[in-house]
């Protein structure tokens, strides 16, 4: 990355260096400078993008404790995670100030109790923009007001009534100030507002709700709002306490819930519930508008006669659902884009009413240390879009490979196998075809599976676990040309690092491609900048770059008049020509030298000798 700045800054400096001096010359040859000049800055932006931005994974920041750490240092804590994005309850003015500069968006929301003088009055809403917005904005970079919280679930029909009028209010007083579209306005909604939501091609919203959310779905479309909600596979499981509902809503491997109407195979609840509500704004005609979940969670402890809340549970859920949205497979209804997902909560809130579950949600404690580590602080995801959470230690993971236990069965096998390649991960290589579908067996299959989604967080243990039937080696299973992935010794090798230097994916190379793509584009950008916007004044007299066609004798004669009024170009540029070409090398040298290590020397580690029984089974082609 620091080579790709360098060079393209170097063309960025020739550039603009070339706009100033020719542009009294020659005015066609100044445009084209000009026109590489933002070519080049737009290339320059784009190859140097963060790679690390998680703009959809937020966090719910509630008050109701009385033993909460200050604002700013709540801040800090944020600065120091991967987290994005922060959604408040309210519009309290010390935490939104103390989120200024943070590059952290805002979610902020209107009070119930508020709602009916906004509905009323145009004015209150002006006010409550001027009082709760503007004095902070852009500086704190406020994104969306959330105008009331399930007011839906309260019944109160006079409150229900209001709910629309109030966020119109709010959205003309955002217009008045210049903020429309710059900031969204919309509510947020129980997941009982579905009246079905199984299976998820037919989720529709209850009947009760319909006539008052037609107008809010309109509303929301209209000013490209999001459709916010709340869906919490916890409180599925508590409906339905069997184990694989467990580890349906833990996104642990389970046997699937297929939709009988699509065929669609949902492998967590939580693409199941939020795509039951992209079915239901479907059935209103509004299937364009956004989905954003604000609140889901899981709680670290609970009552003795409640089953569900502990801390390894909510570890397992939080720390998958991050993985989950980290992979970028979206839901089956909507796949390449992930959901932006608020996790309930940011600290545990030890006075909020309700059952004592309702208290223990939060991500860490209020010394600001983590109630679990699920990779979201910086220094252990390492910019990469993976979680790396340290229990195992990096001398333990990080050369490790995930492979099944010895008594696992057959149909624990089976059942991860499906899981692992239900999550995104590319199980190309297993396929009829692939460099690492012989042996054709479950057993290979599956380790290799079990590696490849291991390998995404390879220290993070819950993820080389699948219902304790995998275990972490330190021995190579590879096999011929099937490699298995691993992470690099430096930890700062990201998977789809790893993927693209030993396994053939499209996806990854797709990934991965366009750091060396805006390598290779910024050489023929220098070259036509080279020679076509540095004419000399005897070129330009002959004609070189602004040729008058008149006949066949200047076709027969260009050429040589070319070629004899040509200059030799300035040693400086020549000089900056052979820095950029180096650069390119630089740049692209390690990951072409990557790409051909393979292992060379099969069936010879303990590992590789375990497999040996199915290998020697197996039939390969010639």
């Amino acid at each position: 990355s620091f080579l790709l700045t360098v060079q393209n800054l170097t063309l960025l400096i020739i550039s603009l260096y070339i706009s100033k001096s020719h542009l009294l010359l020659n005015i066609s040859s100044a445009l084209m400078a000009l026109s590489i000049f933002f070519f080049s800055l737009f290339l320059f932006l784009f190859s140097n993008s963060p790679a690390d931005a998680e703009s959809f994974i937020g966090v719910n920041y509630g008050l109701l404790a009385d033993n909460l750490p200050s604002p700013s240092d709540a801040a800090k804590l944020l600065q120091s995670t991967s987290i994005q994005k922060v959604r408040l309850y309210g519009a309290d003015p010390t935490i939104i100030k103390s989120l200024a500069g943070t590059g952290v968006g805002i979610v902020i929301g209107v009070a119930n109790g508020d709602l009916p003088s906004l509905a009323s009055d145009l004015n209150v809403a002006s006010q409550w923009i001027g009082t709760n917005v503007l004095p902070f904005y852009p500086a704190s970079d406020i994104i969306l007001i959330n105008v009331g919280n399930e007011i839906l679930l309260s019944n109160d029909l006079n409150l229900v009534s209001q709910l629309l009028p109030a966020m119109q209010n709010v959205q003309k007083a955002l217009e008045a100030v210049s903020l429309g579209g710059k900031i969204k306005v919309s509510t947020v909604h129980a997941m009982t507002v579905l009246g079905q939501s199984d299976p998820p091609s037919a989720g529709s919203f209850a009947p009760v709700y319909q006539a008052g959310l037609k107008g809010i779905l309109q509303f929301l479309s209209e000013t490209g709002s999001p459709f916010v909600i709340n869906p919490y596979p916890f409180f599925a499981y508590l409906g339905d306490q069997r184990p694989e509902t467990l580890s349906f809503c833990l996104f642990q491997p389970n046997p699937g819930r297929v939709d009988s109407n699509t065929g669609i195979k949902y492998m967590n609840m939580f693409d199941a519930q939020v795509d039951a509500v992209h079915s239901a704004l479907k059935s209103m005609g509004f299937e364009n508008v956004e989905v954003v979940v604000a609140e889901t969670g899981w709680p670290t402890s609970g009552d003795s006669n409640v089953v569900g809340p502990s801390v390894e549970n909510a570890k397992i859920y939080n720390g998958n659902l991050i993985a989950h949205l980290r992979s970028m497979v979206g839901t089956p209804l909507r796949p390449g884009k992930p959901i932006d997902t608020y996790i309930f909560a940011l600290f545990d809130e030890n006075l909020k009413p309700g059952p004592s579950f309702e208290r223990s949600f939060g991500l860490f404690k209020p010394d600001l240390t983590m109630a679990y580590d699920i990779g979201l602080t910086k220094t252990s995801s390492s910019g990469s879009q993976t979680p790396q959470s340290p229990p195992l230690g990096k001398s333990a993971t990080s050369v490790g490979w995930c492979v099944p236990k010895e008594d696992a069965t057959e149909e624990q096998l089976q059942a991860s196998l499906d899981w692992v390649c239900g999550q995104g991960i590319d199980c190309g290589p297993i396929t009829p075809g692939g460099v690492c579908f012989e042996p054709n067996n479950v057993m290979s299959h599956t380790a290799y599976a079990m590696n490849l989604y291991f390998q995404k967080s390879p220290e993070n243990p819950t993820d080389c676990d699948f219902s304790q039937t995998a275990r972490i080696t330190s021995n190579n299973p590879s096999y011929s040309n099937c490699v298995y992935p691993r992470a690099g010794w430096s930890g700062d090798e990201s998977l789809g690092g790893a993927m693209n230097k030993y396994v053939t994916s499209d996806k990854a190379i797709e990934k991965n491609g366009s750091e060396c793509s805006s390598s290779f584009l910024s050489l023929p950008l220098f070259m036509i900048i080279f020679f076509f916007v540095l004419p000399t004044e005897e070129e330009r007299e002959m004609g070189w770059f602004v040729k008058e066609r008149r006949g066949g004798a200047w076709k027969r004669g260009w050429l040589e008049e070319t070629l004899f009024s040509s200059s030799a170009p300035p040693l400086t540029l020549l000089t900056l020509f052979a820095i950029i070409s180096l650069l390119l090398f630089l740049s692209s040298y390690p990951r072409y030298s990557s790409s051909i290590e393979f292992s060379s020397d099969p069936l010879t580690t303990p590992e590789q000798i375990r497999l040996r029984p199915f290998l020697e089974k197996a039939t390969f082609p010639g």
